[in-house]
């Protein structure tokens, strides 16, 4: 696999320069100390797992950004329908969709923004938008939140998806008990028991088959979803009103709700790091093949996303599920099988969200600590953080509000409006024109979701932590 040019530097030259040779620099011994830093710090980015390969495909795109953006997020729609209504509901899901390809088209534009260097990562983006230190951190802190937030959530959803595929084939229609009764704690763990050793694989080309499996299954459970719920039907005496009984119950669910939608729409933070794979060159840029790919996947998005929401929340109302498949009992045999395709998509989304966390921890160590780059570090490191997010997941496997919560609080900010503030700061669109209209109401949106949705995730999330009995 060939290596390349550091992360921000578009070029065709395969791996690292050579190093030129300036006897007026060295008195004539051989190279300079400066080139030796040089090569090396190529090595390491060569080395780092966003900047290693550019071999990628316009197709690699699409299934890595339906791998990123459907995935928990859809399973919790019909839910967050309940707590919307009709009207609001339709209104807010396809806002959002329009919204947010806007703002990963702005994104795409600007990884290539400068000619002769690319954005490889997010705070890279943020580094040239704010200055280096500012910029550093406002994006890292927040990339992190949703990064780590979504591996912790979909540990959740996968363990979850593994219990209930276990109930329906082992308890069928009755519930578990006894000693057929298996805690979510354990599927938890048995989850994660992949991701031991998927995260050992170095870069994005290395988990491209999975990410592929992952795109397949999401498209795929997805039709089960509404397909079943279509089959089944609307269910007797269904309302359609809203879920609460309460005013303030109302109001904390429509806001929860807000940060599920949120949730939903959350690969704009790992595009830049999957455009950073794609070939370049100043004839043909990487933003052409990574626009088609993400109009792909935006397509399938749609798919999984309209009819999972609205035939849902028509067949069940207000009584659907925070995970509309555990609404769904019967045919037992698909519901089951819906369940697994789940978890084999979630190990694929986890790994597409790992992937960038990983490179910002084995940057720090190499970089910063000064650790030597090589397979003990990667087996340490990564062994750490996937035993991490398996531990949060098993202490708060809140699955409803960690939805709403994350949703709100990060993916808000770097989905919805910072890619916004970025296209002003750098762009600086005459006042009062279309597109510094269209940028200041995609901002005030965004700020307004990132206010209210967490209060509703984090009132849902106190709630249920008072019937919960911790790794019980």
């Amino acid at each position: 696999m060939a290596a390349v040019q550091p992360s921000v530097e578009m070029t065709t030259q395969q791996g690292p320069p050579a190093a030129s040779y300036s006897p007026a620099r060295d008195g004539g011994g051989g190279r300079s100390a400066e080139d030796e830093e040089k090569e090396k710090a190529a090595a390491i980015d060569n080395w780092l797992p966003i900047s290693a390969t550019r071999n990628a495909k316009w197709w690699y795109s699409a299934f890595h950004n339906v791998t990123a953006m459907v995935g928990a997020g859809v399973l919790g729609l019909p839910y967050a329908m309940s707590q919307l209504g009709w009207g609001a509901g339709i209104t807010i899901m396809l806002l959002s969709w329009v919204i947010t390809l806007y703002t990963l088209w702005q994104m795409v534009e600007m990884h290539e923004m400068v000619p002769g260097k690319r954005f490889d990562r997010y705070h890279e983006l943020g580094q040239h938008a704010f200055g280096d230190r500012l910029g550093l951190w406002i994006v890292v802190p927040q990339q992190l939140v949703v990064e780590v937030g979504v591996n912790i959530v979909y540990m959740v959803t996968g363990g979850t998806s593994l219990q209930k595929f276990h109930d329906v084939l082992v308890c069928g229609d009755a519930a578990c008990e006894g000693g057929r009764k298996i805690r979510l704690t354990y599927f938890i763990m048995i989850f994660a028991s992949c991701h031991f050793v998927l995260a050992q694989l170095p870069n994005f080309d290395s988990i491209s088959g999975v990410s592929l499996a992952a795109a397949v299954m999401s498209l795929s459970y997805s039709t089960i979803a509404w397909g079943a719920s279509v089959s089944k039907g609307r269910v007797p005496d269904v309302d359609y009103g809203l879920r609460a009984t309460t005013p303030p119950g109302k109001v904390f669910g429509f806001l929860g709700a807000l940060g599920t939608v949120a949730f939903a729409y959350a690969g704009h933070n790992v595009v830049l790091e999957i455009q950073a794979t794609i070939p370049s060159t100043p004839e043909k840029p990487s933003k052409k093949p990574m626009w088609k790919g993400v109009v792909v996947a935006y397509l399938v998005v749609a798919l999984c996303y309209f009819p999972v929401s609205f035939v849902g929340y028509w067949a069940f109302g207000d009584s659907v599920d925070g995970d509309i498949l555990v609404t769904l009992n019967r045919p037992r045999w698909l519901i089951a099988l819906a369940n697994m395709m789940v978890v084999i998509h979630v190990i694929g989304s986890y790994q597409i969200y790992a992937m960038p966390v990983f490179d910002m921890i084995e940057t720090v160590l190499v970089k910063k600590l000064r650790f030597p780059p090589g397979l003990t570090l990667r087996l340490i490191a990564r062994t750490v953080y996937v035993a991490f997010t398996m531990f949060i997941a098993i202490t708060f496997p809140f699955f409803d509000g960690l939805l709403s919560f994350f949703g709100g609080f990060a993916f808000a900010p770097t989905t919805y409006f910072l890619p916004c503030i970025m296209w002003l700061a750098i762009y600086k669109p005459k006042r009062f024109s279309l597109s510094w209209f269209t940028n200041w109401i995609c901002i005030i949106l965004g700020v307004l979701l990132m206010v209210l949705a967490p209060i509703g995730g984090l009132r849902q999330i106190i709630i249920s932590a008072k019937t919960y009995k911790f790794y019980q």
